[in-house]
């Protein structure tokens, strides 16, 4: 017999609803009246919850859809300021010239510093993003800069002026109807030695698993530098939706849909010459290891090398000695190979390159292929060990084995026992977004988008406009609380709330059937 538990949930799974619901108390501030409103978890791994995953995964799917071939320009950008907005931004700008005339004289400027205080905080109220000055008003210390010069390895790319639009070219062919394709690249990182067909190495010792981990760790940079070079070999904003996946050697590897059409020779000239340097100290040589480790002074709150008692060079120390001989610690480039297809509106070919570019979101990188056999079982397990003592970071705790404090130390780091990202199993080494997205991509962020499903399901079930939203206050249930449900219960409540939101959203879809079907035959009576 079939478990009540288990069935629930396989029930809940199949209707799309969340599997680990939160619990909010919404309460009417009129009426006083209080209801308990199971909100989705959002998660957006299959391994956590299913059903969400499955529809931040249809929301990216309609996101890349949506602006893959556009026509026109998206939005431009945010409106100008309404005029409440610009009355706050007007007193605003008043109270900065008053505090910077009382601080030049030398007098206290604690009443300007709270009336600022209050002024951000009603400029924010009003619907104004970010602040006015930045995050801090203390003296910005002078950047490092490093030689931009051109690696002699590197062919040179042809330089345009980037024009201010973001839609590739038009074709006309003598039949007179026009085309503006775009195009579907797939990058892939360069060899580090033969492998199988499983993904394998065929030579384990001679593979480069250093190189390939570094490569992982640095490859949100190379695909940023990369961008950069095609915009300005290709003279405009190009826009690109990108997911990134591990290939079978589980080295990354990056799926690219941008809008307008590349030749294949600039994409291949871009590739040759793109690349990214990381200067960060030498890791050439291991100074603590096993229990030999620094130890950390509370005090002088520094790392000390614990058979001296010295202090152990600092970050910014440790990239001063850097000197222009040097090389940098490494040089991520992409192979030579890749894949590049153009790719029509409306076509075949976009509905199966969406769904290949969308198909792994849902899986943690490690998951995108499983380990099969005792070769990609140890082959994982290799890089997982080049990537143990590797640093990630500037504040990686792996600079202690080299004899370098981690930018803004604290006690407690170990080296080998980086809690960053990039260490976890789960990812391979790879710390960026899985989701690349453009800023002019479809002129919508992800909320715009599910702002047009709420508006949609709004419009099919005939529902009124949303009630006013300061009518109604919110708080997360918490276990303390008395009213709180335990997870068994609230799944009760999913399943019971999506049973009733199917049944009406059925009926809605029948009634709009019923309606086409009257309309199409009073047209043919009037015809």
């Amino acid at each position: 017999m079939p478990q009540a538990r288990d069935s629930i949930r396989k029930i809940a799974e199949t209707l799309g609803g969340c599997l680990r619901p939160v619990q909010l108390r919404c309460t009417d501030t009129v009426t006083g009246t209080t209801e308990q409103v199971m909100i989705p978890c959002g998660a957006t791994l299959a391994s956590i919850c299913p059903p969400c995953a499955e529809r931040a995964k249809s929301l990216r799917i309609a996101q890349c859809r949506e602006g893959w071939h556009l026509e026109d320009e998206p939005d431009p950008g945010p409106p100008p300021p309404d005029q409440t907005q610009e009355y706050w931004l007007t007193l605003r700008a008043e109270a900065q010239v008053q505090h910077d005339r009382a601080e030049a004289r030398g007098e206290d400027t604690g009443d300007y510093d709270a009336l600022i205080g209050e002024l951000d905080t009603e400029i924010t109220r009003a619907g104004v993003r970010g602040t006015v000055t930045g995050k801090s008003s203390a003296k910005v210390k002078a950047r490092r800069s490093r030689s931009t010069q051109h690696r002699q390895d590197a062919p040179d790319l042809p330089k345009r002026k980037i024009a201010p639009q973001t839609t590739g070219k038009v074709f006309t062919p003598p039949d007179g109807k026009s085309y503006r394709p775009s195009m579907f690249l797939t990058l892939t990182c360069d060899s580090y030695g033969k492998v199988n067909g499983d993904g394998s190495p065929a030579d384990p010792g001679t593979y480069d698993y250093t190189r390939a981990a570094r490569d992982a760790l640095h490859f949100s940079a190379l695909v940023d530098r990369f961008i950069q070079n095609l915009r300005r070999v290709l003279g405009y904003d190009a826009q690109y939706f990108g997911a990134v996946e591990p290939q079978r050697r589980l080295a990354p590897h990056l799926h690219l849909a941008v809008r307008g059409a590349v030749p294949r020779a600039v994409v291949r000239q871009v590739i040759a010459a793109t690349y990214h340097q990381v200067w960060w100290p030498s890791t050439e040589t291991v100074r603590f290891d096993g229990d030999d480790l620094p130890v950390w002074d509370e005090d002088l709150g520094t790392y000390l090398d614990p058979a001296t008692g010295e202090v152990l060079p600092t970050w910014d120390q440790a990239l001063d000695a850097i000197g222009p001989a040097d090389d940098p610690l490494h040089v991520a480039r992409f192979g030579a190979t890749f894949d590049a297809q153009g790719v029509l509106a409306g076509s075949r070919d976009a509905n199966r390159c969406i769904r290949y570019l969308t198909k792994y979101l849902t899986k943690h990188v490690a998951d995108c292929h499983q380990a099969e056999t005792g070769a990609q079982r140890t082959h994982a397990a290799r890089l997982a060990d080049a990537l143990r003592y590797e640093p990630c970071s500037p504040t990686c705790a792996n600079w202690l084995r080299y004899g370098i404090q981690p930018k803004n130390p604290k006690a407690g780091l170990l080296p080998g026992a980086c809690k960053g990202k990039a260490h976890r199993p789960e990812n391979l080494g790879y710390a960026g977004r899985r989701v690349l997205v453009s800023r002019k991509w479809s002129g919508k962020t992800l909320a715009d988008h599910r702002g047009d499903r709420k508006a949609w399901l709004t419009k099919t079930l005939g529902l009124e406009a949303s009630p006013d939203p300061a009518r109604y206050s919110w708080h997360v249930v918490t276990p303390s609380d008395r009213d709180y449900l335990p997870p068994d219960k609230r799944l009760l409540h999913v399943v019971a709330d999506r049973t009733r939101l199917k049944a009406v959203l059925d009926e809605a879809r029948q009634r709009a059937r019923d309606r086409q079907t009257d309309l199409s035959a009073s047209t043919e009576v009037g015809a």
